[in-house]
């Protein structure tokens, strides 16, 4: 049941992504940053963290899910100060950007990226 219910929020958050881009003139990076942003919104007012307890990855993995885990870092660094707001989202969301950093890296080194036009 984890599975399936994983698949079901995962796959509603990337087609309301999807439903985005179709149905208005946002452009693809306009969305990204209105999805990440929506997840530390939710997050802030403890709306996402119960769905993150439903479906697990299903929420963690889209992008919602890394603004989720940038406020809950932050959330969690509250208590070291300012300094700790600040570096509590990078700290929490660090493996996940590493992996992107990297993975992005390898694909530009093995296929020859070219601009559309």
């Amino acid at each position: 049941m984890e599975y399936i219910l994983s698949f079901i929020v995962g796959g509603v958050i990337c087609v309301i992504g999807q439903i985005m881009m179709d149905a208005t003139k946002l452009t693809a990076p306009r969305v990204l940053v209105i999805l990440v942003v929506s997840g530390a919104i939710l997050q802030a007012l403890g709306i996402y963290q119960p769905l993150v307890d439903l479906a697990g990855t299903g929420a963690r993995i889209p992008l919602p899910g890394f603004g989720y885990n940038l406020a809950k870092g932050a959330i969690e660094g509250v208590s070291k100060g300012l300094l700790g707001v600040v570096t509590g989202g990078l700290k929490a969301a660090a493996g996940g950007i590493a992996v992107a950093i990297g993975w992005g890296y390898l694909m530009a080194l093995i296929f020859d990226p070219k601009s559309i036009r």
